[in-house]
């Protein structure tokens, strides 16, 4: 008999009327033992046969060539060497193996909702299993690997899977249009980032992506703050790629933030960004609500000399940018007036830029 097992049976058998109830002896003077002192023997004895740890080893998994026989391994073996030299393996054995591109595709999802929920994961398995799905090339790992970009990971994960992304074959501006179509809001905002940021899609492609990503944050009334950054993200974005294709778009967003900012819910550097994006896309409409600004603040500077001249030169240049010739009169104005230097001249170099 297992000697272990003995000593188990034998303490059972010694300590069992204290631990079911059925006896209590008395001591010398008629008391019952202290249940303290009674807890520290069961505590004490029991430690007698506590196992010690697991020790996992390392496989040497060189000599196996069979991916059904790895992915067993892995999944038996937590060590994390052993489990990263079957990964390696499996990106190099496991290409058009559609069973084991979906095994890893679910391993990694898996792994990612633990992490968001709060559980520790490894970090070197799960960079593995990104290294081997890039080296498997399937589009299928692209919602496992966008996973882990909402997930909460280390910048140096996230960037080992935007990474993976780019280079797997496969339409990755519609499925990043996807999720910013259709996900929830903190997955919207990690396919906007991924698309801005991506130098595998084109300008155009990525113009898109902001549009609509500007579009679906438009819709949210300012509770969601994911759908929030990211709409001022994408008149960021929008601005930098003169996406004129969101000009509508861009003068909602312009309202809203004048708005807000005129409550002081926005910083006036917002309000600024908004004025900036009218300029790079604006067409004839954004001019108009540009131009009308500027007839405003030219009346107030006429009659209190009241002015911001941040926001002022913001217009200013956003009309020369646009170039639509119906802003000639305010812009004209603007030399008549009490503004800094700075200002006049920058409603010169506008008025230069007109188109008549």
């Amino acid at each position: 008999m297992n000697k272990n097992f003995l000593i188990f049976i034998l303490l059972i058998l010694f300590i069992s009327p204290c631990v079911f109830g059925e006896t209590t002896e008395e001591n010398a003077d008629g008391e019952e033992p202290a249940k303290s002192e009674i807890n520290n023997d069961i505590i004490n004895e029991a430690a007698i046969i506590v196992p010690a740890p697991v020790q996992y080893i390392h496989v040497d998994v060189s000599p196996i060539n069979d991916v059904d026989v790895l992915w067993e391994i892995f999944l038996q073996n937590p060590d994390t060497s052993t489990a990263v030299d079957i990964l390696i393996k499996l990106g190099r054995l496991g290409k058009g193996k559609r069973h084991i591109i979906d095994n890893l595709n679910n391993y990694l999802m898996g792994i990612n909702l633990l992490f968001k929920s709060g559980s520790a994961v490894n970090y070197i398995v799960v960079s593995a299993c990104i290294s081997a799905l890039m080296e498997l090339g399937d589009s299928s790992s692209y919602p496992a690997l966008f996973s882990v970009l909402y997930a909460g990971y280390p910048e140096v994960i996230a960037s080992e899977a935007n990474g993976a992304l780019d280079v797997i074959p496969g339409n990755l501006h519609q499925f990043l249009l996807n999720v910013i179509l259709n996900n929830p809001s903190d997955e919207k905002f990690a396919a906007f980032r991924t698309a801005v940021n991506s130098e595998r899609l084109s300008i155009s492609e990525r113009g898109l992506l902001a549009e609509r990503a500007l579009e679906k944050s438009l819709e949210d009334d300012g509770n969601d703050l994911d759908l929030t950054v990211m709409r001022y993200a994408a008149v960021n974005a929008l601005t930098r790629f003169r996406w004129t294709r969101a000009n509508t778009l861009a003068v909602r967003h312009y309202y809203r933030v004048q708005s807000d900012y005129h409550q002081n819910i926005v910083p006036k550097q917002r309000f600024i960004e908004a004025i900036a994006c009218l300029g790079a896309v604006g067409n004839s409409d954004a001019a108009l609500v540009l131009g009308l600004q500027l007839g405003l603040i030219n009346a107030r500077t006429e009659t209190t000399g009241a002015f911001d001249p941040d926001i002022t030169m913001a217009i200013v240049r956003a009309l020369g940018n646009i170039g639509f010739h119906a802003a000639f009169d305010h812009l004209m104005s603007v030399s008549n007036l009490p503004y800094p230097d700075d200002i006049v001249a920058a409603a010169g170099e506008a008025i230069n830029r007109l188109k008549w």
